[in-house]
């Protein structure tokens, strides 16, 4: 899979929307949080194929069901919650993301939420 930009991430497209120009450097990303988000990767990358889709993701809600004996309508707002979460850190509901690229996603969107709270949105 290519790298993310705003024509495959939904966090670029929104800063190339607002006239941000910011772009993803790996080597501005300490050692340590590159291994935190790669071990994230492969937890929600529950066939360990080297991309996580949304049906991998939204198992959680579910698995929350069975920890917590969430009801019916707390799942489901957890799922609508993680699949917008998921969406905007950069999951592809049709192509997944890949582990290559989940650190990118990671930062774009951090860096989205940032300009977000800079305009007061």
């Amino acid at each position: 899979m290519p790298g993310l930009d705003e024509t495959n991430n939904e966090s670029y497209r929104y800063l190339r929307s607002v006239g941000n120009t910011w772009k993803f450097n790996v080597e501005d990303v300490h050692p340590k949080m590159l291994e935190r988000l790669y071990k994230r990767f492969d937890t929600f990358d529950l066939d360990t194929d080297g991309k996580m889709n949304m049906e991998e993701v939204m198992y959680w809600p579910d698995r929350m069901r069975q920890l917590v004996n969430a009801t019916d309508e707390q799942v489901e707002k957890m799922r609508e919650a993680v699949y917008t979460f998921f969406f905007h850190k950069g999951v592809d509901p049709e192509n997944g993301l890949t582990r290559e690229n989940w650190v990118e996603a990671n930062r774009v969107f951090a860096e989205a939420e940032r300009e977000r709270e800079r305009r007061g949105e």
